[in-house]
């Protein structure tokens, strides 16, 4: 299936890209061929294409931030759906 491709700009942490597109040329892969894999998943899963999880280990936002008591309710557990966190 051949479709029509587009460009786009999408901002990107350089450092992240640099070593995306590292990893990504070992397997001959380009960073546009990645990005519309990626896609191309989300749409198919109908989400990411990959679990979210928490690390237990880093604080990734400050306790007194709104957001702080909910993802402090996501801790301990395995996993936990996009719908389940949208609900805390």
């Amino acid at each position: 299936m051949t479709s029509k491709k587009i460009r786009t700009s999408v901002y990107l942490d350089e450092e992240v890209k640099d070593a995306a597109k590292e990893l990504f040329g070992k397997y001959h892969i380009s960073l546009s061929d990645a990005v519309n894999m990626f896609l191309s998943q989300s749409v198919i899963t109908q989400g990411l294409p990959f679990d979210m999880k928490i690390p237990k280990d880093i604080e990734l936002v400050r306790s007194n931030d709104p957001d702080y008591q909910m993802i402090e309710k996501s801790r301990g557990e395995e996993t936990i759906s996009l719908d389940a966190f949208l609900k805390l």
